[in-house]
């Protein structure tokens, strides 16, 4: 008779852990299996991830958590959640146009720790470390380590660039990941955010409840909720990543009135079908967590073999249209090259524009005419006065 499967799959890597040791985060990290032959105790590694990580690893870190490696098909090297946590030798050739600052965040950084390029909300980078280093990071040139170990000057010269910059609204913590620092250190980042009166909300940017889900606390989500309105954008790409334990992470959250919202990378081969990005939208509605954006790769040095054509995401949206609920639909986002912002994509299914009415082709390809309304003033006659009944 054939052993039974081990009550706690992750044995099998990690047979010297507990059960309280692998539920304790600070225990995952510091067990991070990094390099190469650490890697290689705990995978068989095919000759061009050995060579990707060989070639890669004075480019960008190597570092997995336990439990996300604990989630790697070991025989299959295009398991999804493998493709993202181990670099090929591919990652370690720069092709033409791709840049090593593709949103051009480094040109709108007037201290270390703010990226302004937009008018009304800022980047604020909180630390330059990572539970994964996924290897479709388009921040590596930070997460790479030794550029952006900011310390606590720099954050508070940080918060008060915020403080002293009135048309910032929106403030969103990433990184490297925010939800690597203690509870104690992340108060004392948000605390004083949410004391500055323009600031109207915070987004933490974290990757935490995919990679290291075990973070994520009570009194993490009763800290969160005490800063509120506070958003979570999480990074789920793939259904095979959506865990009980993180379901369990992302449900926490909402239960103690954290919104969570995902953002998933387009990736060639990982999820790059309307299947895989359906069932990935549908998993995070069932634990309450909305997809926002489904973003094109960014053009960051190392990274063409993961990006997927412009026309694929389009595809990937049309299949989805009327075939799931919109909630489901995510915006497909790209970041223009350079530092041009974000623009987003979708299907066109406008026929024809005229005078009096404009022809479309819904997500059947059946013909529809809207009649266009003979008016066309769109302003509103009210917006002065209740401009100047609020002020």
């Amino acid at each position: 008779m054939a052993d039974a499967a081990p009550a706690e799959p992750w044995r099998a890597l990690f047979p010297e852990a507990s059960a309280a040791e692998w539920g304790d985060w600070r225990w995952q990290m510091r067990h991070a299996v990094k390099g190469v032959e650490a890697l290689s105790r705990h995978v068989p590694l095919t000759e061009d991830e050995r060579r990707g990580c060989v070639d890669t690893a004075s480019i960008f870190r190597l570092g997995i958590s336990p439990y996300y490696l604990s989630l790697v098909d070991r025989d299959h090297p295009f398991c999804p959640v493998r493709m993202q946590a181990i670099p090929t030798a591919a990652e370690a050739v720069a092709r033409p146009g791709e840049l090593k600052d593709p949103l051009g965040e480094d040109k709108n950084r007037p201290v270390s720790a703010i990226v302004h390029k937009y008018p009304d909300r800022v980047l604020f980078l909180a630390l330059d470390r990572c539970s994964v280093y996924c290897r479709h990071c388009t921040r590596r040139r930070i997460t790479k380590g030794g550029e952006a170990d900011l310390d606590r000057a720099q954050l508070r010269a940080g918060i008060e660039y915020v403080r002293t910059h009135p048309e910032v609204r929106d403030v969103l913590l990433s990184g490297g990941d925010p939800f690597l620092l203690s509870d104690e250190r992340l108060e004392e980042l948000l605390a004083p955010l949410r004391e500055i009166p323009h600031v109207e909300m915070i987004r933490v940017g974290t990757r935490i409840p995919v990679c290291l889900p075990m973070r994520v606390t009570e009194s993490l989500a009763k800290l969160l909720r005490r800063f509120a309105p506070l958003f979570v954008v999480t990074h789920f790409n793939h259904p095979k990543e959506i865990t009980p334990e993180a379901r369990r992470a992302c449900e926490l959250l909402v239960d103690h009135g954290v919104p969570v919202e995902n953002q998933a990378v387009l990736m060639r081969r990982v999820n790059s079908s309307a299947r895989i990005i359906r069932e990935l939208n549908h998993a995070c509605l069932k634990m309450r967590v909305r997809p926002y954006y489904l973003h094109q790769m960014d053009v960051a040095e190392g990274l063409e073999h993961l990006r997927t054509p412009l026309r694929a995401g389009v595809e990937i949206l049309r299949q989805l249209r009327g075939h799931t609920s919109g909630l489901a639909v995510p915006h497909l986002a790209v970041d223009l090259p350079g530092g041009g912002g974000k623009v987003t994509l979708q299907p066109d299914y406008v026929e024809e524009r005229r005078p009096t009415e404009t022809l479309f082709r819904n997500y059947k390809g059946e013909p529809y005419s809207y009649p266009e309304p003979a008016e066309t003033d769109c302003s509103c006659p009210y917006d002065e006065t209740w401009t100047r009944k609020r002020s």
